[in-house]
């Protein structure tokens, strides 16, 4: 079927804006006059044309009776650029074949109506298995209001993602990681727990060429962050939140700068805030109500409301990169909506650390369920991709 490779390369060039349209959806065009592209364009950031008007503006001929293949439904409405749909009427496109459905309230099939009100023919749901597949997180995103999140792990051949001493560098090899740094570069933001943050000493940014680096993210429920680790230190020049549990602060907005609370708490606060950090103070409900009284210590942060706090400030994605006890908190907090387990070719034994901690389920049935979408292959690694089902 000739019409496929069309979209197949529109789909191609939707792939160019990953990492930089967030949290717009990754989207390509192509127009096609008698058998030959005529323009073609995509998404490249945020806040800049969309694909259709990309490829609008290189034309090299009259786009009057042409084809518009596209992966997502032209939106209608003005955002921070005009309507697709009104220089597709202009350019007076006879026929406009669309991939995936727009879930954006915004669009949700005004914008194929606008076409067809125009006279023009709208041709829905070509390739759309192929096309949803760009854009997980923005239909995600745009349906809950919440980031869509990314469990990562490296682990050997007999789970564990560490030897008996802790040491974990390197399960996997060069090309994995390479992979892992593409995630970075893909997705808005970057999780771990305190307890990453006091063993490795990570920096959590993107080590590519020209890549984006993603919002760092720590949960620190007693705001205890070492000053002096590499995260603080860098804190004004990547941008961090650090996610805390403590009654003493205002809860679910962002700190930063100078603060004017007075609690011995503060203390933390203040010293976190003169590094750079933003600070957001989440305490979960349960664990509130559960400390000693007069305690400050022993509340957890709440996850769940983090993520709702996270997608009001515009994050769209998360990689989480934690632990075994970040990791199983967020899968008891129902954030995970997919997993990418790296496995290595190598086996440690023993009592080495394994990607979930926890106390763990009792019976199989009470498994969290995931649903196998794809695997890759890395030198000698595979990495496993599954969604979680609802």
């Amino acid at each position: 079927m000739p019409e496929r490779k069309y979209m197949e390369r529109a789909i191609a060039l939707a792939k160019k804006g990953e990492g930089w349209c967030h949290p717009n959806p990754k989207v390509g065009a192509v127009i096609v006059k008698n058998g030959r592209v005529i323009g073609e364009g995509y998404h490249a950031k945020c806040g800049e044309l969309h694909a259709e008007r990309n490829a609008i503006a290189s034309l090299v001929e009259s786009a009057k009776g042409a084809d518009l293949y596209v992966t997502l439904e032209p939106c209608c409405h003005y955002g921070k650029t005009p309507p697709c749909t009104e220089a597709i009427i202009e350019n007076k496109i006879g026929r406009v074949i669309v991939g995936s459905r727009d879930p954006n309230p915004k669009v949700a099939g005004g914008g194929v109506r606008a076409l067809r009100e125009a006279g023009i023919e709208v041709i829905e749901d070509f390739m759309r298995d192929e096309c949803d597949q760009l854009n997980p997180v923005f239909f995600h995103y745009i349906s809950t209001g919440k980031p869509y999140v990314v469990m990562k792990y490296a682990m050997t051949l007999d789970g564990k993602i560490a030897t008996k001493t802790g040491a974990s560098k390197w399960i996997t090899g060069e090309e994995s990681r390479m992979a892992v740094q593409q995630l970075r570069h893909a997705l808005m933001g970057i999780m771990v727990g305190i307890g990453t943050v006091v063993a490795d000493d990570p920096m959590l940014n993107c080590r590519i060429e020209n890549g984006r680096n993603p919002v760092r993210i720590v949960a620190d429920s007693g705001l205890n962050i070492p000053l002096e680790s590499k995260i603080a230190r860098t804190a004004r020049e990547y941008e961090t939140i650090v996610a805390c549990a403590l009654p003493e602060l205002p809860e679910g907005e962002i700190l930063e700068g100078e603060t004017p609370l007075s609690d011995p708490a503060c203390g933390r606060l203040r010293d976190a805030l003169k590094t750079g950090l933003r600070v957001v103070n989440v305490p979960d409900r349960k664990s509130l109500e559960e400390r000693k009284p007069g305690a400050s210590e022993g509340c957890r942060t709440d996850l769940a409301a983090l993520m709702k706090f996270l997608g009001s400030a515009g994050i769209d994605s998360v990689l989480l990169e934690g632990g075994g006890t970040l990791n199983e908190s967020a899968l008891r907090a129902g954030i995970v909506n997919e997993v990418r387990a790296f496995i290595a070719p190598k086996i440690f034994g023993g009592e080495a650390p394994t990607p979930v901690g926890g106390e763990g389920i009792a019976l199989p049935d009470e498994a969290d369920r995931m649903k196998f979408s794809g695997m890759e292959q890395y030198g000698d690694d595979v990495m496993l991709r599954y969604i979680r089902e609802a």
